[in-house]
């Protein structure tokens, strides 16, 4: 069973009408459950849920210091290229989009790496436009190649790749993976891709598992907040976690609730999320699997992050740039992906951390 059978098994589940019947006992239920139902997920991410967010997140609280204690692991993201052949509707680097396009050299790539390197970092978070063409495997390979000598953790958020290529990267060196769904609505996901090889929604349903398969140690995913009724979302990605923990039982898997910043077509999103609305994902999401990483971008604004970290957070950025060799090559006429929200350097990062009672964790493992 593919998570798409699992998927279109819900698909047509009456949300709505399921999310008006909960009861304050079906939110106690799940509060006392020791494993979640996908009812009792559902329940609480349901309206009525808003009014109990408090105990819920006594618990979450709770689980997320069980399985996790008070550590929270720093990175950032590198972005290598804005090439791309795609016209995704929500962002700044789309095809159609009248932006200054530029590819790292390997020099540039080895000065931005030396760069983010002396802050202290190891883990880092490398990300490409959609562009086969300009953004190679190959140029990919050679791009790591140069960050291992950095690095102890490499990830990559690019196009969706077939199996045999996620293979190939996982010899190179890269240990994490992280891939963006966007929307799990069919029909909504056809709406904002009009074009470009992203069209294939299966084939980016399916690429986690692909990596999965071949080794990565890492693999984060997520829905892009703003698309869809947040709800919907946040269940879907719910489940296909579920479904990839039960798999792949070896592999560390986690989640991101990006929502939608400006850019540079200025998009706006036709379903708002509060920050209520993220807190209570992130509530949800802890207690439904306890073991599930929880990252949290620099998306968000500094004052959410840190009041959010407690909750069930494993994973923030720090020093963030969306823009191409934005560490190093950054002015102002170098388009970014997304506008962030909060600003600060890694060692204002570190300290907040700090004084929260949390550590900042710089490398997670040693390969012996």
């Amino acid at each position: 069973m593919s998570f798409y059978d699992i998927y279109t098994r819900y698909k047509d589940l009456d949300l709505e009408n399921f999310l008006s019947d909960v009861t304050d006992e079906d939110i106690a239920g799940a509060l006392r459950s020791e494993k979640s139902s996908f009812e009792e997920f559902l329940s609480l991410l349901s309206p009525k849920a808003e009014a109990h967010l408090e105990e819920i997140a006594q618990k979450a609280h709770a689980l997320t210091l069980q399985y996790f204690g008070r550590t929270i692991q720093l990175y950032t993201p590198m972005y290598l290229s804005n090439y791309c052949d795609n016209e995704c509707l929500y962002c700044g680097f789309n095809a159609k989009s009248i932006i200054e396009r530029k590819k790292l050299t390997f020099e540039e790539v080895e000065k931005e790496a030396s760069f983010i390197a002396s802050t202290g970092l190891k883990h880092v978070l490398v990300l490409t436009g959609g562009s086969r063409e300009e953004s190679p495997v190959s140029y990919i390979k050679e791009c790591v190649r140069i960050l291992k000598k950095f690095f102890s953790s490499i990830s990559i958020e690019i196009y969706a790749l077939n199996e045999d290529e996620y293979g190939d990267l996982v010899k190179e060196g890269v240990d994490g993976f992280t891939i963006y769904q966007e929307t799990y609505d069919e029909e909504i996901y056809k709406r904002m891709h009009p074009s470009g090889p992203k069209k294939n929604y299966l084939f980016r349903l399916d690429a986690p598992e692909r990596a999965a398969k071949r080794g990565m140690r890492f693999i984060n995913i997520g829905a892009l907040l703003g698309l869809n009724d947040w709800r919907k979302e946040a269940f879907f990605t719910g489940l296909h976690a579920e479904y990839l923990q039960n798999k792949y039982s070896d592999i560390d898997f986690s989640i991101s609730v990006p929502r939608i910043r400006p850019q540079t077509d200025n998009f706006k999103p036709k379903h708002n999320v509060t920050d209520k609305n993220i807190v209570q994902i992130i509530l949800a999401l802890r207690i439904f699997l306890p073991r599930l990483g929880i990252t949290l971008s620099t998306r968000e604004n500094a004052k959410l992050r840190e009041n959010l970290i407690p909750l069930g957070v494993t994973k923030i950025s720090a020093g963030s740039t969306t823009a191409v060799g934005g560490h190093t090559y950054g002015d102002s006429t170098n388009p970014v992906q997304f506008e962030i929200s909060d600003e600060r350097d890694v060692a204002e990062i570190k300290n907040m951390l700090l004084l929260k009672g949390y550590q900042p964790v710089f490398k997670d493992w040693m390969e012996i």
